[in-house]
């Protein structure tokens, strides 16, 4: 990516920050990057990540303490950190940046925070957008939500240098996906798949977007499952993989199912639930709320779920009665950028009005109009979790569910697709797919 393609994306944000500032009435802001706070009783701290307001001018982890002041008509200031430190290598020199920001360097705290008074005494009203990791600063000002919330809507209409970071960090994590996929039918533990990903996709743990999901069999069936088992288990029926990768604080977030077991019924369930997905995904187009595509989706499952012999009465049945919610319980996709599960997905304007998700599908993370500029993911899945399928055998539409089949798919846990897509004027344009074509 060209240093001017990133000098534009800073304009763009420029605008946007000086168009909120003025309807919240302040004057400037200052956005500061933070620190690690140590654990309880310890003096180890988490791994370190910027501010997310932080990072869309300034997009690098490696900036404890810094911080930047935004002012309408004038470029950005950037009071970057760089200790003398023995103890830790300093960040480098950010030069990379200076076509776009000004930069001074500090390699003192208290300078730094001076430096920040100082100009920012000369301004009226000024916010303050971040945690408080300086003594001095005024604090009547935090976050104040008019500002937050034009910040963070606008956040969803991507700039071609956001695309562009996204872009590669789906690359990234392709990469790793089709290592971990390799694990798998060799037989790997969660333990080995997980070390194969972070080894192909060139990452470590504390750089990936959110801790991988690493699931074989029944552990598919828990929808954020956080362990690695070090031993294989006896028999590979399936894999969930859900892991993404970074660049330039950018996300990705992509998931991928594999049947061990080729012809099974589960590798038809899995082959038909990735048709729909990338069906649904071909007919996406601006103007319809995200939540019609949710519901869109979950009528085709009772659908794919009917042909399989699950449902004993007729699919548009099954849907009416929302029968699909035990099988699929948490939303088609969500916002992402920034952060994996970006902001503003459930925000009605940028003045910070709420469409909250329907009571049918309370797990849904975005219900906003599909727009030119979005990314977003579509990720559905089926599932099959006990708590759930226990609770609908015993409701009164547990008597037109085949538990037969049910208990034959049971021991592969579920399957989850996900994609990262780009909303166009012509349609969408799926950027893990085409990241998997090209690999």
């Amino acid at each position: 990516m060209s240093d001017q393609a990133y000098v534009d994306h800073v304009l763009t944000i420029q605008h946007r920050w000086e168009s909120a500032l003025e309807v919240a009435g302040f004057g400037a802001a200052i956005v500061t990057a933070g620190e690690p706070a140590p654990y309880f009783l310890d003096d180890q701290t988490p791994v370190f990540r910027n501010n997310p307001h932080l990072a869309q001018w300034f997009p690098d982890d490696d900036c404890e303490l810094s911080a930047l002041l935004v002012r309408p008509g004038k470029p950005p200031r950037l009071y970057f950190y760089q200790p003398a430190d023995y103890w830790h290598l300093p960040p480098a020199t950010p030069d990379w940046v200076a076509e776009a920001l000004d930069v001074q360097l500090y390699d003192d705290a208290a300078k730094l925070e001076a430096a920040i008074l100082a100009d920012s005494e000369k301004i009226n009203r000024v916010a303050h957008v971040g945690e408080h990791a300086f003594s001095n600063l005024p604090t009547e000002n935090t976050n104040p939500a008019l500002l937050l919330n034009h910040l963070h809507y606008h956040r969803a209409y991507k700039t071609p240098w956001e695309i562009a970071c996204m872009t590669r960090a789906t690359e990234q994590a392709v990469q790793g996906h089709l290592a971990a996929r390799d694990v798998f039918f060799t037989g790997g533990s969660e333990f080995d798949i997980n070390l194969a990903y972070l080894a192909a996709s060139q990452q470590t743990s504390a750089e990936l977007p959110y801790s991988s999901i690493i699931a074989l069999n029944e552990h598919a069936g828990v929808l954020h499952y956080q362990h690695y088992d070090r031993t294989p288990p006896e028999q590979h029926r399936s894999l969930l993989i859900d892991a993404g990768g970074r660049d330039h604080s950018y996300a990705s977030d992509i998931t991928r199912t594999y049947s061990a077991v080729a012809g099974s019924l589960f590798s038809e369930l899995l082959t038909a639930l990735d048709e729909a997905q990338q069906s649904l995904i071909s007919e996406i187009r601006p103007g319809p709320n995200y939540l019609d595509l949710h519901k869109q989706f979950h009528e085709r499952l009772a659908s794919i779920l009917g042909d399989l012999n699950i449902w004993r009465c007729t699919a548009a049945s099954a849907f009416e009665r929302g029968m699909t919610n035990s099988f699929l319980p948490h939303g088609l996709g969500h916002l992402i950028g920034l952060q994996t599960h970006d902001v503003a997905g459930l925000q009605s304007s940028a003045e910070g009005g709420m469409n909250p998700p329907p009571e049918q599908y309370p797990a849904l993370r975005l219900t906003r109009p599909v727009e030119v500029g979005q990314v977003f993911t579509i990720e559905p899945g089926v599932y099959f979790i006990p708590a759930l399928l226990q609770a609908l055998r015993k409701s009164s539409q547990g008597a037109d569910v085949n538990w037969q089949t049910v208990d034959v798919l049971r021991p592969c846990g579920g399957i989850r697709i996900e994609d990262n897509v780009l909303v166009t004027e012509d349609g969408a344009i799926n950027l893990t797919r085409n990241a998997f074509l090209n690999a």
